[in-house]
């Protein structure tokens, strides 16, 4: 008969699995939502380009076509310059840049700025995602932590927050949180 631990193991082991199973089809999820949002773009900007050479002509479709690109108006002759500086509010984390605003990031991710920047100002240390799920008022259980620690990571990767320690996260230096990116 196995032993109780050494089942505890094998149900682990499946459990670890599973999550990097997953973790990896999110990770091609987002890569496939990213390539379709730029065909999106290129397309809203051919349509633009399309509206300004009709309105030379004599419509004003310019007018009308800029205002459906995302931010909100064009530039010139109704063609947009550049991707939005906000970040979409979706669970996208953009790399951080001087400049960048948080209030475009979804609200799980502004909340883990929000406590580190409160640490921050207060001079207390970096956290752990126990710590933040507790501070969050959500049950500290496994799948509450390793969600919350899989967020920490994707904004320590973007330049958002930084890890001094081993699964210890504060703000990133020049990182204000949330309302004031710079």
């Amino acid at each position: 008969m196995p032993s109780v631990v050494g089942l505890l193991e094998q149900h682990e082991l499946a459990a670890r699995r599973r999550v990097d199973g997953l973790s990896e089809e999110a990770d091609r999820i987002q890569a496939e939502l990213a390539t379709a949002e730029q065909e999106w773009l290129e397309w809203t900007i051919a349509r633009e380009r399309v509206g300004a050479v009709l309105s030379a002509q004599g419509g004003s479709s310019a007018d009308v076509v800029g205002s459906d690109l995302p931010g909100g108006a064009g530039t010139e002759a109704g063609v947009k310059a550049s991707v939005p500086v906000a970040a979409r509010t979706k669970s996208q984390v953009p790399v951080w840049r001087e400049g960048l605003d948080a209030s475009g990031l979804s609200a799980d991710y502004q909340r883990i700025l929000a406590v580190l920047a409160d640490r921050v100002r207060l001079g207390q240390g970096p956290l752990t995602c126990q710590e933040m799920a507790s501070a969050f008022g959500m049950d500290v259980v496994p799948a509450k932590v390793e969600a919350l620690r899989s967020k920490a990571k994707r904004l320590v990767a973007r330049g958002w927050l930084a890890e001094p320690a081993p699964g210890r996260f504060t703000l990133a230096p020049n990182v204000n949180g949330p309302g004031g990116g710079s």
